[in-house]
């Protein structure tokens, strides 16, 4: 009986000591930028700061755009739980006018799985003066 009850006590133990531990948890620092105004053919670069709040490192797999014009540069290596970094985010307005609201879709192995970066602001189109 003893020893059915130390087995228990024991596998009760692991299973709660494996809900216990954290796993990566990515934190951005802002997740929504306002780039105001650019002229058309310009190229912003745009840098979300971030931490892994987890305490296992955070890995980032993947990223989704809704156009070609968005470019993202993620961190190739692991970040360690409490460590930061950066993600980047390059728009080109090549073939962009008016009023932009885009976003950007973070994929890691953290607890959420995704995580949504947003971009917003105005392309100014040249006028020609004709005489």
């Amino acid at each position: 009986m003893k020893k059915r009850l130390s087995i228990l006590f024991l596998l009760s133990f692991c299973f709660l000591f494996s809900f216990s531990q954290k796993g990566p948890r990515l934190k951005f620092t802002e997740t929504k930028h306002n780039f105001g105004y650019l002229q058309k053919g310009d190229i912003d670069t745009l840098n979300y700061p971030f931490i892994n709040d987890g305490g296992q490192p955070l890995i980032f797999t993947d990223s989704k755009v809704e156009c070609n014009c968005t470019k993202v540069i993620l961190p190739k290596d692991p970040v360690e739980p409490g460590g930061s970094g950066v993600v980047t985010v390059i728009y080109d307005t090549k073939g962009a006018y008016g009023i932009q609201d885009r976003k950007v879709i973070i994929i890691s192995n953290s607890k959420s799985g995704e995580e949504t970066l947003h971009f917003k602001g105005e392309v100014l189109v040249k006028k020609k003066l004709g005489f």
